[in-house]
């Protein structure tokens, strides 16, 4: 599951590399190298290693060169969605033609005395930075992604967002995402539904009001898939730690 790790530590900080410095090109490169540097950390050094590693970080490129024009074109942003959930599913098929991690990052893991890490392996131990790295700034993305390719993103015929006094939901989703992702790591799947009726019982005033009826149906539309993407994002990422 090493190369699988990568892929996703390779999305999740072009991402976060995107929010902080929207420059095209550069947060793509950024991902890239870093999960070049990870690869040959974990010891992946083989030639068929360091192929697929070539190929990992110019899929990240890919991805943000996608992303980017994705939200600069007018129509659906099919093609960066495409491109992730095929990139993601190819990774998964070929996870075990990948060797096992070793490298200078196996060798800390058994030096390391952080209890959480004891006994963890480096293939594990990737992945799992990247399931949680996803969850920040790249489950933001895929979000939106998606509202823009439903046309839920721009519902209203002014092109503008549905009014809303929540302002901290790019903070609040990827808080909830790595919640709901720890405490069904930790077991207490059910316990991650706290989190969903939290969420409904702060939107339920702005959803309920008998005011502007088609604002609310609008801003209902938006709520239920925006949440039902995010949450799907840290379920996803679950299912490939299990």
């Amino acid at each position: 599951m090493s190369w699988l790790g990568i892929l996703l530590i390779g999305f999740a900080v072009t991402d976060l590399t995107h929010s902080v410095r929207r420059t095209p090109v550069l947060p793509g490169c950024v991902g890239g190298l870093v999960a070049l540097v990870s690869g040959l950390l974990a010891g992946l050094t083989s030639g068929r290693d360091v192929a697929a590693l070539l190929v990992v970080a110019a899929v990240v490129v890919l991805w943000d060169l996608t992303v980017t024009w994705g939200f600069r074109h007018p129509g659906p942003a099919w093609l960066p969605l495409t491109l992730f959930v095929l990139a993601v599913g190819a990774a998964v098929v070929c996870s075990g033609f990948a060797p096992e991690a070793s490298g200078l990052l196996g060798r800390w893991l058994d030096h390391v005395t952080v209890p959480v890490l004891a006994g963890v392996t480096p293939d594990r131990f990737l992945l799992v930075v990247g399931a949680f790295g996803v969850q920040l700034s790249t489950g933001n993305v895929l979000v939106r992604l998606v509202l823009k390719t439903t046309g839920t993103i721009n519902p209203r015929k002014d092109g503008g967002m549905p009014p809303t006094q929540l302002k901290g939901g790019r903070l609040l989703g990827p808080l909830e995402r790595v919640f709901i992702l720890a405490l069904a790591m930790g077991g207490q799947v059910t316990a991650a539904s706290i989190v969903v009726a939290a969420k409904g019982l702060l939107r339920f005033p702005e959803l309920s009001s008998r005011h502007e009826q088609q604002t609310v149906h609008e801003m209902t539309e938006y709520f239920l898939l925006g949440s039902f993407v995010s949450w799907l994002v840290a379920l996803g990422s679950y299912v490939l730690l299990m």
